[in-house]
């Protein structure tokens, strides 16, 4: 069994040189429960789970040390330019970390361009309305990807835009964006880069060598499989220090935990405990996987399992490999009459196994994710429950309708 080690070229993630891949067998959920096929919280390891067993003082030397080794855990996946950075948990969903972001880091003069095209880019635009700071909205629809060349031009155009928002990998469809073909245009107008890398922190490079960043954000729950409770925000150390006073909110402020944090180690509120141990846990096991590149790798072998045995059904992919990611993917809703998405989702569940609801505006489609603690076996397995899910509703051909095949041809006519 191969894999493809991720490599950039000509601003594109791509993934071409072929490495071992170490057979796993991750054993099943310990507790029984099904396989979370989602973009996160997902399917977690049992010692991830075990390690909230234990409570800790929230103002006790011992969890401030798990607090700081965390924070400097996160900025080695830097890798070498993050010494130019510092790492800040915030707590909350994920949501909560890109509005810190945003909320820190664009002045209250400034304005931002927000590049969308899914939910997640859209919900940023939203945010920036109840911030009421400026923004110029970018919307691409449901998938199609921002282009550098778009975005040169709306830069040229309004000088006013001091910050660029982007959606590293844009779950509502999949699609892995052009996050460096997008970070040097921005670099190259002058203006400041914030990432939005929620779902493919920890799997996917970001180099900060590569792509300069103001400031990005993740999550504890997303690719290095820890569970709910916080997001973290890496920022320049010059931004942390030029944003005093900026933040809109008092329990948002990205500064202001960085202060607090840098003066006594100590959350500035209560702290989701038990969950930053849990994450320690998630990036011990992490490490020992060969990090980035080693997560990244399993997670791509998930999805070519299951894409591959997903079309033998019959099954089609909104995206073409030139744009999927190795997080999760969208396929399109068979045609058949005699296919009804609840009783699919309701019989996968059945099986073991849960998965996501499309998010598509235009033809009816369903998401199947590959990031968690799962393996090859587990990826086979979701194919065979829907194998017997099309033959228990009576499905003929998992093929889509014809206007489907329309939408994807939007996308593969896209120029490089």
């Amino acid at each position: 069994m191969v894999y493809f080690r991720f490599y950039i070229k000509k601003n594109k993630l791509i993934g071409l040189k072929k490495m071992p891949l170490q057979e796993v067998n991750f054993p099943p959920p310990k507790l029984g429960e099904p396989y979370l096929l989602t973009p996160g919280p997902l399917t977690t390891a049992f010692e991830v789970k075990e390690a909230m067993l234990k409570d800790w003082g929230s103002w006790d030397g011992e969890f401030r040390d798990l607090t700081k080794k965390l924070r400097s855990s996160l900025l080695s996946l830097l890798g070498p330019e993050k010494k130019l950075y510092d790492c800040v948990p915030i707590q909350g969903s994920g949501t909560y970390a890109v509005e810190a972001m945003l909320g820190t880091f664009v002045p209250k003069d400034g304005k931002l361009l927000v590049l969308a095209n899914g939910a997640y880019g859209l919900r940023a635009a939203q945010t920036m309305d109840y911030l009421n700071r400026n923004y110029h909205l970018l919307d691409k629809g449901d998938y199609l990807p921002p282009r550098g060349n778009e975005v040169a031009d709306i830069l040229e155009n309004d000088k006013a835009i001091t910050h660029v928002l982007v959606i590293h990998c844009e779950t509502s469809s999949g699609i892995l964006n052009p996050l460096e073909e997008i970070g040097a245009v921005v670099k190259s107008a002058g203006r400041k880069l914030l990432i939005d890398s929620m779902s493919a922190f920890g799997a996917v490079p970001v180099d900060p060598q590569r792509i300069e960043f103001e400031a990005m954000v993740s999550s504890a729950n997303k690719c290095i499989e820890g569970v709910p409770g916080f997001g973290f925000v890496f920022a320049k150390l010059s931004a942390l220090q030029a944003s005093k006073g900026n933040c809109h909110s008092l329990s948002l402020d990205v500064e202001a935990q960085w202060s607090a944090m840098e003066k006594s180690g100590q959350w500035r509120f209560t702290p989701p405990t038990h969950v930053v141990a849990a994450f320690l846990t998630a990036l011990e096991i992490h490490k020992e996987e060969g990090g980035v590149s080693g997560r990244g790798a399993r997670y791509t072998n998930n999805r070519d399992i299951m894409v591959s045995g997903m079309r033998d059904l019959g099954f089609e992919t909104l995206l073409d490999e030139q744009w999927l990611s190795p997080i999760i993917v969208t396929f399109f809703c068979p045609d058949d009459q005699a296919f009804d998405f609840q009783k699919f989702y309701d019989f996968m569940k059945s099986e073991g196994y849960i998965i996501y609801p499309g998010k598509l505006t235009v033809v009816d489609s369903f998401r199947i994710g590959c990031i968690g603690r799962m393996d090859a076996p587990v990826m086979k397995g979701v194919v065979a429950a829907a194998k017997k899910a099309l033959g228990s509703m009576g499905v003929k051909s998992a093929a889509p309708p014809k206007i489907a095949l329309m939408e994807r041809q939007r996308l593969s006519e896209l120029k490089e």
